[in-house]
């Protein structure tokens, strides 16, 4: 199955090295902005806290840049929110390198970028931050969670649908589609990122009876909760 973009005039088209750049940077302006929430659970993610998830997202940097031949230097379980922080800032910059000598990393750049940004907004939800406006992120975050669906549909012997959100419009699956989706861009990513219930998804705008498609949202290391952990 596949996945194809049909327009995105004025998105930003950021290659995965900025994406992943931005995302360190607002990490450190919101823990800036709220330097008490490092052991506030994480509605998203309810086995980690702030502090856990950097860690995650540290260790994933490492991983990145081991794969590619660099040194290790894993997260110390004693490090603090603020020193795993440091140690995620300093390393990104060699994982950007390292995407941009890859070709950009290509389709690992892209799911590098969706990770975190993902959990960008996971942070911001937590915090009760807003999710951002423009960032440098957003598409190829988009284009990997679509794909990820329109693989899906596949596997569930379901015909493809169209994701339509301001400025973009993707085809999920095969044509001819059987189904448009239609939100604002945070909704729609965090329905593709399993973070909002089927109930929830349901109640998007939907041309066609959504319940078929429901279970295609469950892939991958996504999964929709039964209950609703954000509005």
């Amino acid at each position: 199955m596949t996945s194809s973009r049909i327009r995105v005039p004025g998105w930003n088209t950021a290659t995965a090295a900025e994406g992943y750049r931005q995302v360190r940077e607002n990490f450190a302006i919101l823990l800036a902005d709220h330097a008490g929430a490092a052991e506030r659970v994480v509605p998203a993610c309810p086995q980690w806290t702030v502090r856990e998830l950097i860690a995650h997202l540290a260790e994933i940097c490492d991983r990145v840049i081991t794969r590619f031949g660099g040194e290790a230097c894993p997260v110390p379980e004693t490090a603090s929110a603020p020193e795993v922080l440091k140690l995620w800032l300093e390393r990104g910059p060699e994982a950007d390198a390292l995407l941009a000598a890859d070709g950009d990393g290509k389709g690992r750049g892209d799911i590098l970028v969706m990770d975190a940004f993902t959990h960008e907004l996971d942070l911001r939800y937590a915090l009760g931050a807003p999710p951002p406006g423009a960032h440098a992120a957003w598409l190829r975050g988009f284009e990997v969670l679509v794909r990820g669906l329109g693989d899906s549909l596949g596997r569930h012997g379901l015909p493809g649908m169209r994701i339509e959100t301001e400025g973009a419009t993707w085809i999920a699956g095969t044509e001819p589609v059987a189904a448009v989706l239609s939100g604002a861009p945070v909704d729609l990513y965090r329905s593709l990122a399993g973070r909002r219930s089927p109930a929830q998804i349901a109640a998007m705008d939907w041309l066609g009876d959504p319940e078929p498609w429901l279970r295609a949202f469950t892939w991958g290391p996504f999964a929709p909760p039964e209950e609703e952990i954000e509005r």
